[in-house]
């Protein structure tokens, strides 16, 4: 059973740099033909899909978000990472990562929360 786990700092001040770190098990994350995907979610927003690395690297953003955000993985450790640079209060939220395949979200991470304070 594919697992997912997110891990990173919580708290976070304006203009720092976020960053977390997806460590999948039970599956591989060059496995054809999954996105790894991260999700966020807060009140104010809903559910809002940031961006993905595909399983052959490929990465795709929000087009919001394309200016501060990049998606990495390492694949010898089976992780992904995302990285949100000059975050802000309108950053809080629960972040998630996923794994789809099209429409398709099968395996999430439970979820961590990041809070932008100054």
């Amino acid at each position: 059973q594919v697992q997912l786990q997110e891990s990173g700092p919580g708290l976070l001040k304006p203009s720092q740099m976020l960053s977390l770190t997806c460590t999948v098990s039970g599956g591989s994350i060059t496995t054809s033909y999954y996105d790894w995907t991260w999700i966020r979610q807060s009140p104010e927003k809903g559910l809002e899909w940031l961006g993905a690395i595909a399983y052959d690297g490929d990465t795709y953003y929000s087009a919001s978000l394309q200016s501060r955000i990049s998606i990495s993985r390492d694949t010898s450790k089976n992780q992904f990472s995302l990285q949100l640079r000059s975050v802000t209060p309108e950053d809080t939220a629960v972040y998630y990562c996923a794994g789809a395949r099209g429409s398709y979200y099968p395996f999430w991470g439970q979820g961590t929360q990041v809070t932008v304070s100054s």
